[in-house]
């Protein structure tokens, strides 16, 4: 050991070809591991990253296909779903009458409640709102009469043809004993194809001012 250190003393930087072969040594181990850091910060730290990189995007590439391929082997499946969609969407239609029978079924609604005996005290139908594609009238009502009839109309309402519903129900019992409900009757339409354009008109000239 102590000849080892003799080695590291006295030595002459200017001429490093004069060290015994201990200094020569540690100088070339110095060097090597010099080179090898600095080539890792500025070459392979990259190539390592862009590596790693490479591989988390060939998992989510892989991810990727299995997912396309699972969608291809089904794609009659979704295929047959996509048009029971359209036949249920088409049957929901239906039920959905045209601005010129919206008069027709106000009336039905009037009927229903008069064909079980109750009394009208208010029937106004409010403004329509439209929506994406149909339009919603709201009908504010007051009626009275016995409990079992106003249960009856609930259940003709339901079973009216076109879509009806009861909202907003509120209950009060009078002094002659007969119940006076408040609701307002929401019916649906869809709306034309003058309509329709007019919308998606209205939508594309909402994003053009949107943009400016």
């Amino acid at each position: 050991m102590k000849a080892l250190l003799e080695q590291f003393q006295h030595l002459d930087t200017n001429d490093p070809g004069t060290w015994p072969p201990a200094p020569k040594a540690a100088l070339l181990l110095g060097l090597l591991v010099a080179i090898l850091v600095a080539a890792y910060f500025l070459d392979w730290k990259g190539q390592l990253e862009e590596l790693d990189a490479g591989r988390q995007q060939e998992i989510a590439l892989k991810q990727d296909y299995v997912n396309k391929k699972r969608q291809a082997v089904n794609i009659d499946l979704y295929r047959q779903q996509l048009r029971e969609i359209d036949t249920s969407f088409g049957a929901l239609l239906k039920q959905l009458p045209d601005k010129a029978q919206m008069e027709a079924l106000v009336v039905d609604i009037n009927q229903a409640g008069l064909g079980r005996g109750l009394q009208f005290e208010l029937f106004k139908p409010s403004t329509e709102t439209v929506k994406e594609f149909y339009a919603e009238l709201p009908i504010t009502v007051k009626v009275t009469g016995r409990y079992h009839d106003m249960g009856a109309f609930a259940s003709d309402i339901s079973q009216l043809s076109r879509i009806v519903t009861l909202n907003d129900l509120s209950l009060a019992v009078g002094k002659d004993g007969n119940l006076t409900l408040d609701a307002v009757a929401k019916t649906f339409r869809y709306l034309d194809q003058d309509e329709l354009a007019a919308q998606r008109a209205a939508t594309k000239k909402a994003k053009r001012g949107k943009k400016k």
